[in-house]
């Protein structure tokens, strides 16, 4: 059997699965995450509300209000809504290793972009309250979260704040919304986020703690959206089902001149939650609508070209779609299976992966994950690679923006690593938490192609000139607070 072969065989059937963080990036039906280890990600506020969940009126659907981490109410005296806000703060840096880049860059990547390079990743803080009951049946909470530090580079929000630093670390803000449970309609009422928030797609999210790994996968890169301002909609079907419908105005863009287009975009999906004893979720959901910008097109002096169209942007779909399960096989074992697929009528671009999770509480403070992934870009015009800070952003703002490709590939990776949360030192931390993620990664071209350890140039943006396959070492360090 090939190399090829073996590679294509280990990545079907490598792994499956994280815990509950299969809805990382930010659950349709919910704004909170899981950690590897099962606990709340410190990013994100406690859960929404569900049927298990009875608040001191008796309502099932809302959870009794709590104190927060913030203030500290003196015994006896009743609870305020305030006395319920919730701070974090996350701190992620890290390394990735690549010994034989020629490039200086890891191909196929936007955060883990720089190779052999110290990094600090992101700084992230946010402030929240859950939805909490405000009586007659009806919740409210909220989320505001900013992010300063490399991955800002690839997480801006148009019309945001955008662009007001250029260099390798940048800020932008990740999380801006408001959450309202209401009694309507059905049952277990309607669920409203409005606002920006991250997008609802993907296994893997912005927040160094949503995800199992230091580095993602390609479908978390290329393929889901990362931030959306609109409102979202989830209609409690019954106690397992969840209905998703949300409208947008695009991905990491806003409306008027910082928007993409003069179009909607928006959501589509259901979500399952807790079958089989609470063992499966399951979620399918779709984001539609034109993603291209409907500027001009703009040469820089240099050559590169901004991504304006037009006005035929305004009328040309884009197609996003993920549908996504996660299993608990043990209260230690989980395994995840996520299938992706992207369509852009504008680009004529066509891209799809199947990734694959384990994720083995091996002990209280240490996780096994191991993560298989094939990524086919049909036309090499979805794996970019991005050449300076700036250039993602100015590929959302119709500026020139610098990039290389490779020919149509079929990528697959192959990624094991441990997250380890030594308790000699978190037990020394207070209300702070250590973790340390070691990983190896293995990407490699499954038909043929060289994209990897070699750089582009604006007269000749398509690499085949490099290696089939990028075998590189990574290493990040998380502290929360």
């Amino acid at each position: 059997m090939s190399k090829k072969h073996v590679m294509a065989v280990f990545c079907l059937l490598a792994g499956t699965a994280l815990p509950s963080f299969a809805y990382a990036q930010a659950a349709a039906s919910s704004n909170t995450t899981i950690t590897p280890n099962g606990t709340p990600n410190p990013n994100h506020p406690t859960p929404p509300p569900t049927a298990s969940h009875t608040n001191d009126a008796g309502d099932p659907d809302l959870p009794a209000l709590k104190a927060g981490n913030l203030f500290s109410p003196k015994a006896g005296r009743p609870l305020t809504y305030w006395d319920g806000l919730v701070g974090h703060l996350t701190v992620e840096a890290g390394i990735s290793g690549n010994p034989w880049t020629r490039s200086g860059r890891n191909f196929g990547q936007f955060y883990l972009d720089r190779a052999n390079t110290v990094t600090l990743n992101q700084i992230m803080g946010s402030l929240s309250h859950p939805v909490t009951s405000i009586g007659s049946g009806y919740g409210i909470g909220f989320v505001v979260e900013m992010m300063y530090g490399s991955d800002s580079r690839f997480d801006p929000t148009i019309g945001m704040g955008d662009g007001t630093i250029s260099g390798l670390y940048q800020w932008a803000p990740t999380q801006a919304h408001i959450d309202i449970h209401t009694p309507w309609i059905f049952h277990h009422g309607i669920d409203f986020q409005a606002g920006q928030m991250y997008g609802l797609m993907g296994a893997e999210g912005t927040p160094a703690l949503a995800r199992p790994f230091y580095s993602f996968n390609y479908a978390a890169d290329y393929i889901v959206p990362f931030e959306t301002v609109g409102v979202v909609a989830t209609m409690h079907l019954s106690h397992h089902m969840d209905w998703i419908l949300g409208i947008d105005a695009g991905n990491s863009t806003t409306f008027g001149g910082a928007g993409n287009n003069s179009r909607p975009k928006g959501y589509f999906g259901f979500a399952w939650n807790n079958l089989m004893g609470g063992k499966l979720n399951v979620h399918a959901i779709g984001h539609f609508g034109p993603q291209a910008n409907n500027g001009r097109t703009i040469v820089s002096p240099a050559g590169w070209s901004s991504a304006g169209i037009g006005r035929s942007a305004n009328d040309l779909m884009q197609y996003n779609a993920d549908l996504l399960a996660t299993y608990h096989v043990t209260d230690a074992l989980s395994v995840m299976a996520e299938a992706l697929y992207l369509h852009d009528d504008a680009s004529r671009d066509d891209a799809y992966g199947v990734s694959s999770y384990l994720s083995w509480d091996i002990r209280p403070s240490l996780t096994l994950n191991v993560r298989g992934e094939i990524f086919r870009d049909n036309t090499g015009g979805i794996i970019n690679q991005y050449s300076s800070d700036m250039s993602y952003t100015n590929s959302l703002r119709n500026r020139p923006f610098g990039y290389y490709n490779a020919l149509p590939t079929i990528y697959g990776d192959l990624t094991v690593g441990v997250a380890y949360r030594p308790s000699f030192i978190n037990r020394h931390l207070g209300p702070a938490s250590l973790t340390v993620r070691p990983e190896i990664r293995l990407d490699k071209s499954l038909n043929g192609t060289h994209p990897f350890n070699q750089s582009g140039t604006v007269s000749s943006r398509t690499v085949n000139n490099g290696t089939n396959n990028m075998l590189w070492f990574n290493l990040d360090a998380v502290l929360s607070f």
